[in-house]
């Protein structure tokens, strides 16, 4: 029996399914006595390292989780289960750690993005059995700002390189915890959860890699889901955000079924991208719930849900905010959310309040959560100018000219599906959406939306110079030429499509063959 601490945190759920789809029965711990009890404890955690501790102490977790660290029972610790066993985090200075290993939890403090976000290698450093039937060079997931430095060195079990060397787990006796997701890792994860059910004799550190490990860039597989004529839920695609076809909407299949056959693909992860309205249904009856519940019993890497992240009331006349939305859906089996039209709004009021209005979806979620749990996508369509001090905000002299032969132009952000124009410049949103607490800015492009004809390098260049947090790039691809060419001409660590990939026109498993021996990939 394996028992999984539950206290509240993201996508708990994703851990259970793992273990479960390895025939290991589950036990949810709903109180201390559940831990003194346990033979093997799973501590999963993604959030803000102050906000876990605070829910442990409030549910009397923590003497209890010291009783069990103490009595060296098997442990695994995942992300923020890490963070805990140390004195004191950065995230949270005031609040102490569980303490069972000396140390602390740092901020990362270098020129990449942060949040670290994506597959990376490890290096082992000692003996476990966590790495049986794995060869050394398998990459993991990881979402984090922030690593352990142990004042042990002698507690690592592995490393990894990301601007620095950090160390990305630990063991001690029979305690192993570490800031990579199994449960998010595809294959490679699940032995990893393979080997914690039932151990054997440990891989030595024989396996490490040799050198530095490197960060895979992305390929991310996007459903974009919305009700049909006939009210079932379909993953459809626009041309330039039409996705009717003949008066119907486009039917490329079911949303669970064609999710699983992308992460056999090997999608590095998975978009839903909700474009049916549901203001009439009580929190706990929207489709995509399901949708993510099923999803998730299949499918071992990050899920991100984007659509309606925002608070409302339903016929029923009951409230719900943004926050109570979001925990629904990590409860379902969600990793991040996207927040689009709402977050323009948000950006909006804050430009003309002169700063952070305090109650946002992105403050809220980010305060909880952690801010790689929200994801802003943003929609923005080429608008052309004269000069370079004409438009609104950022304006880029461009090497595509406009109808009238413009050299300049600006990024207009729309709300409503493209369907409307804002007075706001997508650099600018990006900007004050990382100072409210985004971690990830997926990038879409109204222009390029279904033409296959590339990705809009200049768009991409534009955000991704202004902003310290990962770019997801989206719309145009076509052919796999264009996923090198949005990986070396800028510096986007993802990229999305989703029409090329629903007809086959474009296998994902060619994008990666493609790009293995030109840029970092996971194969």
């Amino acid at each position: 029996m394996i028992t999984v601490l539950d206290y509240g945190a993201g996508n708990v759920r994703s851990v259970i399914n793992a273990i479960e789809k390895l025939g290991a029965p589950v036990h949810v711990a709903a109180g201390p006595r559940d831990i003194e009890k346990a033979e093997k404890l799973v501590f999963p955690g993604v959030g803000n390292f102050g906000s876990m501790m605070r829910v442990l102490a409030e549910k009397g977790f923590i003497p209890a989780l010291n009783a069990y660290l103490k009595s060296d029972r098997p442990f695994l610790g995942i992300c923020l289960g890490l963070q805990a066993l140390f004195e004191t985090s950065e995230e949270a200075p005031d609040i102490s750690g569980l303490g069972f290993l000396a140390g602390s939890v740092k901020r990362f403090d270098i020129d990449l993005s942060v949040p670290h976000i994506g597959w990376n290698g490890v290096s082992i450093e000692q003996e476990s059995a966590f790495f049986n039937n794995l060869g050394g060079e398998e990459n993991f997931y990881f979402v984090h700002s922030y690593h352990v430095v142990p004042a042990d060195p002698g507690v690592t079990l592995t490393t990894t390189t990301y601007g620095i060397e950090f160390v990305s787990s630990i063991k001690r006796g029979n305690v192993v915890a570490m800031q990579f997701h199994p449960e998010k890792s595809g294959p490679a994860g699940l032995t990893v959860f393979q080997n914690f059910i039932r151990p054997g004799p440990g891989r030595p550190p024989a396996i490490r890699r040799s050198g530095p490990t490197r960060l895979a860039r992305r390929i991310v597989a996007c459903l974009d889901v919305r009700g049909n004529d006939a009210g079932e839920l379909v993953v459809t695609k626009g041309d330039r955000y039409d996705v009717r076809e003949a008066g119907t909407v486009r039917n490329l299949g079911k949303p669970a079924d064609l999710a699983k056959r992308y992460y056999e693909e090997g999608a590095d992860e998975i978009t839903f991208l909700n474009i049916t309205g549901f203001r009439d249904f009580p929190l706990k009856d929207l489709p995509m719930l399901e949708v993510l519940r099923e999803t998730s019993r299949h499918v071992f890497v990050p899920l991100t849900i984007g659509g309606g992240i925002r608070d409302y009331t339903d016929s029923g006349g009951k409230v719900y905010s943004a926050l109570d939305v979001a925990a629904a859906y990590f409860r379902s089996g969600a990793d991040k959310v996207s927040i689009g039209s709402d977050a323009v709004f948000v950006v909006e009021a804050c430009l003309t309040a002169g700063g952070p209005i305090g109650r946002s979806a992105i403050e809220q979620i980010s305060a909880v959560y952690g801010n790689q749990a929200v994801v802003i996508s943003i929609d923005p369509r080429r608008v052309y100018v004269e000069s370079a001090r004409a438009g609104v905000g950022h304006v880029i002299e461009t090497s595509i000219p406009g109808p009238k032969g413009e050299r300049y132009c600006w990024f207009q952000c729309t709300v409503k599906g493209g369907r409307e124009g804002r007075p706001v410049d997508a650099v600018t949103l990006a900007e004050v959406c990382e100072s409210l607490g985004a971690g990830e800015i997926l990038l879409n492009s109204i222009d390029r939306d279904g033409t296959n004809s590339g990705f809009d390098i200049e768009l991409i260049n534009a955000v991704a110079e202004a902003v310290s947090i990962p770019v997801i790039a989206s719309s145009g691809a076509g052919a796999v030429s264009h996923f090198y060419e949005v990986f070396t001409r800028t510096t986007a660590e993802a990229a999305l499509a989703a029409g090329i990939f629903h007809r086959h026109e474009v296998p994902i498993e060619s994008v990666k063959r493609y790009l293995a021996d030109k840029v970092a990939v996971r194969l």
